[in-house]
C-alpha cells in the first residue's frame, strides 16, 4: 500500500512539474507517466539492492529511455519528457540536510549528507549520459542500415 501512495505522489509531482514547464495535452501526461515509472523502477532495483546510487543509476537508465522513445514519436525535444521523469528523483532532502549541517557547522554530518547528495546526483547523471549516448548510436546504426 505504502508503494502505490509513493506511485500516485511521483505521478502527481512530475505532473504539476510538467505543467509549470507549460507542457500541454498527451504530453503532459506522458511526462506525468515518466516520473511516476522513474520512482517504480527506484522501487524495483531497491528489492535487489540497498544501494540508493545503484536505484538511482538503473531508474535515470529507464526514463531516458522512455524519455528517447516518447520524443521520438510525439516529435518533440528529449527535455519535455526527461526533466518531469527525473522530479521524484531528485535528493531534495538530502541537498537541504546538507545545507543545514554545513549553516550548524557541523562539519561530520555535512561531510556525510554531502558525499551522499553528490554521489547520487553522479549516479543519475551517468545514468542519463550513457544511455543517451547508447540509444543514440543505436538510432544511427538502425537509420543507416535502412538507407542500404
Amino acid at each position: 500500500m505504502r508503494e502505490i501512495i509513493q506511485l500516485v505522489v511521483s505521478f502527481t509531482g512530475s505532473l504539476g512539474f510538467a505543467a509549470l514547464f507549460n507542457i500541454h495535452g498527451k504530453k503532459l501526461w506522458f511526462a506525468a507517466v515518466g516520473g511516476c515509472l522513474s520512482w517504480a523502477v527506484y522501487l524495483a532495483v531497491e528489492f535487489i539492492t540497498p544501494s540508493p546510487y545503484a536505484c538511482g543509476f538503473w531508474s535515470t537508465v529507464a526514463i531516458t529511455l522512455y524519455a528517447e522513445c516518447m520524443a521520438r514519436i510525439h516529435k518533440t525535444p528529449v527535455t519535455v519528457f526527461l526533466v518531469s521523469a527525473t522530479i521524484p528523483l531528485i535528493p531534495g532532502a538530502a541537498l537541504y540536510r546538507t545545507m543545514n549541517w554545513m549553516l550548524m557547522k557541523d562539519w561530520a554530518k555535512f561531510r556525510k549528507d554531502g558525499i551522499y547528495t553528490i554521489l547520487f546526483a553522479v549516479s543519475m547523471a551517468a545514468g542519463m549520459t550513457l544511455t543517451t549516448i547508447a540509444f543514440r548510436m543505436a538510432w544511427r546504426w538502425m537509420y543507416r542500415q535502412r538507407r542500404m
